[in-house]
C-alpha cells in the first residue's frame, strides 16, 4: 500500500481550530500501519463524545461542535478518517472499503485510546462507520447520535441528488473538495474556511480517499457490505440506549432517513428530537453551537 502524507505546514493558521492533532498507529489491513490523527479537548475525565466526519471533510468540520461541547465540561475525540484531514491517505481509491475504514476506526477509538461510556456523534459517513462500530463494540457506546446520515442496504433507491453526487466524483477530471463542502451548506463559507477544507489535499494524488467514498456506499442490495448494513439494523431496532435523531431540514441526501431512525430504534421513543432550521447536508457549518448544545443537552439528560 502506498501511502501519502500531507506535509503540516498545510495546516497553518486553521480559522476556529486551535486543537493540537495527536497521532496513533493502526492496523493499515495490507501488513502495515497507517498513522490517524484525532484532536481531543476538554476534561480527560469528562464524558466522552467521539464526533466522526464523513465525506469530505475531516475533523476541522467540528469546530464549533467541539468548542460548546468542551465548554459543557465534555472530553471530544474527533478523528480524521484514513483518507482524510492529518491522517495518512492511501494513494489507490482500491486500497479504501468500507469494512477498512471500519476496522480503522475500531483500532484507534477501541484498541489504541480504549475509549468507554461513548457518545458517538456520527454525521454523512461518520454515522455509516460509527453506527455499525457501535453495534460491533455495543459495550463500550452509552448513547449515539445520528446527525444526517444513514446506514444504507440498498434495498431501498438512494436520492437522485446523492447518485448525481456519485457520478461526478467517479468521472469528474479533477474533484473541487471546498466547493464540494460549500454545495453541501445553506451559509457562504468565508475563504480560509474553504481552504481549511482543501488544506488535506495538496493535489489530486492525494484524493483517493474522496474519491473512493461513494462508491463504497451500499446503494445497490448486492453490495458486499448490504448483509452487514441489514444485520447492524437488526440490532438497532433493538438499541435501548439513548439515541438521538439530530437533522437539519434542508438536507435532500439524507432528510428521509431522520423519521426511519425515530421510529425503529428503541431508544429513540419517546424523546425531543432536534430539527436544525436552516441548515444543509453539513449542519456543523450551518448550525454548529446549536448542534453543540443538543449533544451537550443530551449527554446530561441521559446520563
Amino acid at each position: 500500500m502506498r501511502i501519502l502524507r500531507t506535509p503540516d505546514d498545510r495546516f497553518a493558521g486553521l480559522p476556529d481550530f486551535p486543537y493540537e492533532p495527536s497521532y496513533a498507529q493502526v492496523p493499515d489491513q495490507d501488513g502495515g500501519t497507517l498513522r490517524m490523527a484525532y484532536v481531543e479537548a476538554g476534561p480527560l475525565d469528562g464524558p466522552v463524545v467521539l464526533c466522526l466526519h464523513g465525506e469530505p471533510s475531516w475533523s476541522f468540520l467540528y469546530r464549533h461542535v467541539i468548542r460548546v461541547l468542551v465548554s459543557d465540561g465534555l472530553r471530544v475525540i474527533a478523528p480524521d478518517l484514513v483518507g482524510f484531514g492529518r491522517s495518512d491517505k492511501p494513494a489507490e481509491t482500491t486500497d479504501h472499503s468500507y469494512a477498512r475504514h471500519i476496522a480503522w476506526v475500531r483500532a484507534l477509538t477501541c484498541d489504541v485510546l480504549d475509549l468507554r461510556d461513548i457518545t458517538l456523534v456520527g454525521q454523512d459517513w461518520g454515522g455509516l462507520i460509527g453506527l455499525r462500530l457501535a453495534v460491533a463494540e455495543a459495550g463500550r457506546f452509552a448513547r449515539l447520535v445520528a446527525a444526517n446520515t444513514g446506514l444504507p442496504t440498498g434495498d431501498f433507491p438512494m436520492p437522485d441528488t446523492w447518485l448525481r453526487f456519485r457520478e461526478a466524483v467517479r468521472t469528474a477530471p479533477s474533484f473541487d473538495i471546498a466547493r464540494s463542502v460549500q454545495s453541501g451548506c445553506r451559509t457562504t463559507l468565508p475563504a480560509d474556511v474553504r481552504e481549511a477544507y482543501d488544506a488535506p489535499f495538496p493535489d489530486d494524488s492525494y484524493k483517493a480517499g474522496p474519491r473512493a467514498m461513494p462508491g463504497l456506499v451500499p446503494a445497490e442490495p448486492d453490495d458486499p457490505e448490504a448483509p452487514a448494513n441489514r444485520a447492524a439494523w437488526d440490532q438497532l431496532k433493538r438499541w435501548d440506549r439513548p439515541f438521538l435523531v439530530a437533522f437539519s431540514d434542508r438536507d435532500p441526501i439524507t432528510g428521509p432517513m431522520a423519521p426511519v431512525f425515530s421510529e425503529l430504534v428503541p431508544g429513540a421513543h419517546g424523546r425531543p428530537h432536534p430539527t436544525m432550521e436552516g441548515a444543509g447536508h453539513f449542519l456543523q457549518e450551518d448550525a454548529g453551537e446549536r448542534l453543540g448544545r443538543e449533544i451537550a443537552r443530551f449527554v446530561r439528560e441521559s446520563a
